[in-house]
């Protein structure tokens, strides 16, 4: 088991591949995962984007509470239009983020998560992705890529769930090489193209 702790946030609307696909990777990876639901209008689940009803570890106002820095080296950001509202006007998603940021950890956003990054006030001049439908709301203040992933300083975004699995796989290369990329990867089969 590797020393390195990641962060997952999720929200109700959140796209439940661009949750689940990064908590399982990285998981694979042995680098320690918690879930934190922010928001949740049930209490205890969320119910994703495709109905799928997620039951994350914690509720994010108890990490607000007892939160240390040290605790965690990466927060992870998914998409899903509904979720990504709901977590980029969140204030404590906006303090952990750029408290996050401010230390030089990884923040790491995909699809319409990416918004989250802007209403954080992750500086302005990184270069990001996000999915097509947000790319207005994010180049004037961004420098807008279309690639799959990008990586700028300690800040990674990705566009949507077919970008899954490489957004994560990015993230474990970040967090703990590209040796355990390689190590993780031929049991999954993924295709050539990632």
């Amino acid at each position: 088991m590797t020393s390195k702790k990641a962060l997952v946030l999720l929200a109700d609307g959140t796209e439940e591949m661009e949750f689940v696909i990064p908590v399982d990777v990285l998981r694979r990876a042995e680098i320690t995962v918690t879930t934190a639901g922010v928001g949740l209008k049930n209490g205890t689940y969320a119910e994703c984007s495709r109905g799928v009803k997620i039951l994350p570890d914690v509720e994010a106002e108890h990490i607000g509470i007892s939160w240390n820095q040290d605790d965690f080296d990466a927060i992870i950001i998914p998409g899903g239009a509904g979720g990504a509202k709901v977590l980029s006007e969140s204030v404590l998603v906006q303090k952990l983020v750029s408290s996050f940021y401010e230390n030089q950890k990884i923040v790491a956003f995909i699809c319409a998560g990416t918004l989250v990054a802007k209403s954080a006030g992750v500086p302005e001049g990184h270069k990001v992705t996000s999915h097509p439908s947000v790319k207005d709301q994010l180049e004037d203040v961004y420098k807008y890529s279309e690639d799959r992933v990008v990586v700028d300083q300690n800040v990674i975004t990705s566009r949507g769930p077919g970008t899954a699995f490489l957004f994560a796989l990015t993230i474990v290369e970040q967090l703990v090489g590209k040796q355990v990329v390689d190590k993780i990867s031929p049991p999954m089969i993924l295709s050539n193209a990632l």
